[in-house]
């Protein structure tokens, strides 16, 4: 079986290979240093996705001098807005059978190998994740049952647990949210479930502390080349780097360069030659967030047949649900926003499956994100037009290797596939891949248990211990040592970023010595805080930012600079924009008359004086005569919310405005319409209030 001899691999890699950097990583700066001082790598990776990061930790531990760059932080791209499934792809499967594809079938079984590989060497950060697919046409159940036993089949001994058939009552019972109407049933499979951006980092820091040179925040300005000694011609010989921090530039020679900057190969390719043709064709993949009820905890949901024919997928993550994704066409950029329309297609679907008692709203969206998959047309092929399932690994005449395509769970055979090119192409001294079964970052001392001890030695409430454990594995006790104690009688150490959810402020603290450079890297991908709820990662930026400036020795400019960026990220890139959008000037306001006159009595309980406006001042007079205590920064935010003019005041319109919205689904959990809600029952019961205002008002 695999498990036994990845770990015999294991075994032996870890008997042989050397870890200079067992205990404390090198800083950033050191990292740098080494870049600038080395006479010459054997290996310079550019791009800090799964794939160059898996280049990177192959290269190092063929024992060649590695180093590796890239320009913003590692898997800042579409390596941390995948599905974050370890997937064989059951599509894929599908269509290798109906087409009688051999490739696509060898890609599937590929796929399956590396699946079981990912679950061995990082357990901390992946598990196995049933997924349920729904039938609701008698004769669609031994069609499915065919094609998801043939995916086990494939599988063989690396199968995770085997699929099985369900019947109505029992479909309903694992997922009581599902469609009723038609069902006849459903069939389970497995397949490999991740925390993408974590197991990314993980694979650079494996790396790392095998002594690889990394550094985020690194750009390539241009190729260095030289001529061949022997036939004239111009090689790639390293890259002119600037760091993205300090604005300096430096040479990192190297014998080899690898391409693996996934939707920006052609860029680089373009750099090594300014005619070569594009091979990239993006496509833009939205995923949206919403809260976890709408899943079970343990159990996924397979939409194989949109109404549009793509495949959509319903998962529990991270306690809460995750749904997508779109496939369209979309330009190359650094910083991709979901549209509104994406969103708003993904939530038609998940209502297509959802029962008629779970109302699916707008405003139940608590995060949405775009990641670019880069498709790749094959630059050797005749029909250059065809798009290429798999990845395909390129070298050019000047020796640039291009590793392109493919996807998150075959990272480490791309990667091994493109040493071995490189090491053929370049005459590199190095043996094979050693990689199969190499612990990444954590996985060493893991086990299903940790998380009690993390509660019994420091003690730590036991979600956050869970949190810990699942996110940093072994090494969590690193960040459980740097936590603060609370002054409280339980939990003794461990202050919460923000209350619902179990980040603490000592991993804002170790995220920088895992090289983290801006709030932006903290809030979506040290943490996920970003990925899971725009509104609470923006609460807990101002203290993010605090921390770091503290560590990091900071201007109180440069806090200024990190918050106004991270909020900016959070606004266009995570969705709080299209959130935002559902409340606007232009909002309809439709409600009915009666609707109308009781929002208008309920708002002019606050407005006592007809002005036409509320403002915290007025709602922090009724809360204390109600004897509720609220924050007066709290009381701005939660105004400010529905302030579309930014006058710091709430109008009449602007609250009819807001009650239509969440009338229509389009925003929920308000936090002033249930404030106001709360604090008129509360004045009903106790009957008139005076509202003089003391030292005479405004």
């Amino acid at each position: 079986m695999q498990p036994k001899r990845a770990r015999l691999a294991y075994v032996e890699a870890q008997g042989e290979l050397k870890v200079p950097f067992k205990d404390a990583l090198p800083t950033r700066e050191e990292q740098l240093s080494t870049l600038r001082n080395t006479e010459e790598f054997d290996v310079l990776v550019v791009g800090g996705g799964a794939t160059g990061s898996g280049c990177a930790l192959d290269a190092v531990t063929r024992n060649l001098k590695t180093a590796l760059v890239e320009r913003s932080d590692f898997s800042s791209g579409t390596s941390s807005r995948s599905t974050k499934l370890i997937h064989g792809g059951v599509r894929y499967l599908q269509k290798a059978i109906m087409k009688l594809d051999y490739e696509q079938y060898m890609m599937v079984k590929e796929a399956l190998h590396e699946r079981a590989n990912l679950l061995e060497i990082a357990p901390h950060l992946s598990a196995p994740l049933p997924i349920m697919l729904p039938v609701y046409k008698w004769w669609q159940l031994p069609y499915y049952w065919a094609g998801i036993k043939m995916y086990d089949l494939v599988a063989g001994s690396q199968c995770l647990k085997s699929s099985y058939v369900l019947s109505k009552s029992k479909a309903l019972e694992f997922f009581p949210m599902l469609k009723k109407d038609k069902l006849v049933g459903a069939i389970v499979y497995y397949d490999g479930q991740h925390n993408d951006a974590r197991m990314n980092l993980a694979i650079a820091l494996t790396a790392a502390r095998h002594g690889a040179a990394i550094a985020n925040y690194t750009e390539v300005v241009h190729l260095l080349k030289k001529p061949d000694p022997k036939t004239g011609q111009e090689k790639v010989c390293g890259a002119r780097c600037r760091d993205v921090v300090t604005g300096q530039e430096f040479d990192i020679r190297a014998k080899c360069v690898i391409n693996a900057t996934g939707p920006f190969t052609d860029s680089l390719r373009k750099m090594d030659n300014q005619k070569t043709a594009n091979i990239c064709q993006p496509s833009a993949g939205v995923h949206i967030v919403i809260p976890g009820y709408y899943s079970p905890d343990n159990m996924g949901l397979l939409d194989p047949a949109t109404s549009d024919g793509r495949v959509i997928f319903f998962l529990p993550w991270e306690k809460m649900t995750i749904a997508g994704t779109t496939d369209t066409p979309t330009e190359v950029t650094a910083h991709p926003i979901p549209m509104e329309d994406d969103i708003n297609f993904i939530l038609s679907e998940v209502r297509n499956y959802l029962s008629p008692d779970v109302e699916v709203r707008r405003g139940d969206v608590l995060a949405a994100w775009s990641g670019i998959r880069p498709l790749v047309t094959d630059p050797s092929s005749k029909d250059t037009q065809s798009i290429c399932r798999n990845h395909i690994v390129n070298v050019s005449d000047s020796g640039l290797i291009t590793i392109a395509g493919g996807k998150w769970t075959t990272y480490r055979s791309m990667a091994e596939e493109t040493l071995d090119a490189a090491i053929k192409a370049h005459n590199l001294s190095a043996g094979p891949s050693r990689t199969v079964g190499l612990t990444l970052e954590g996985g060493k001392d893991w086990t299903p248990t940790l998380y009690i001890r993390l509660v019994q030695d420091y003690g730590l409430e036991n979600e956050v211990a869970q949190h810990l454990a699942a996110t940093y594995g072994g090494r969590s006790f690193e960040v459980a040592k740097m936590a603060q104690v609370t002054g409280k009688r339980w939990p003794i150490v461990g202050k919460r970023l923000v209350s619902e959810f179990p980040y603490i402020e000592s991993e804002v603290q170790y995220a920088i010595k895992e090289y983290a450079c801006t709030a932006i890297d903290v809030i979506s991908r040290r943490t996920r805080l970003g990925f899971l709820n725009v509104q609470a990662a923006d609460e807990a930026l101002p203290r993010i930012v605090e921390i770091m400036g503290k560590e990091l020795q900071w201007t109180e400019q440069k806090k200024k600079e990190e918050l106004e960026a991270a909020k900016n990220f959070l606004y266009l890139e995570m969705g709080y924009k299209a959130r935002s959008e559902q409340l606007s000037k232009t909002t309809e306001i439709s409600l009915t008359p009666q609707e109308v006159a009781r929002y208008k009595k309920r708002f002019y309980k606050f407005d006592k004086e007809s002005k036409g406006f509320i403002t915290t001042v007025d709602v922090q007079q009724v809360l204390e005569r109600l004897s509720i205590h609220i924050d007066e920064n709290a009381l701005h935010e939660i105004l400010n919310e529905v302030d579309l003019n930014k006058n710091g005041q709430v109008e009449l319109d602007e609250f009819l405005q807001l009650m239509s919205a969440v009338q229509r689904g389009q925003i929920s959990d308000s936090r002033l319409a249930i404030l106001l809600k709360t604090a008129e029952e509360g004045l009903d019961l106790r009957g008139p209030v005076s509202v003089d205002r003391s030292g005479g008002g405004v």
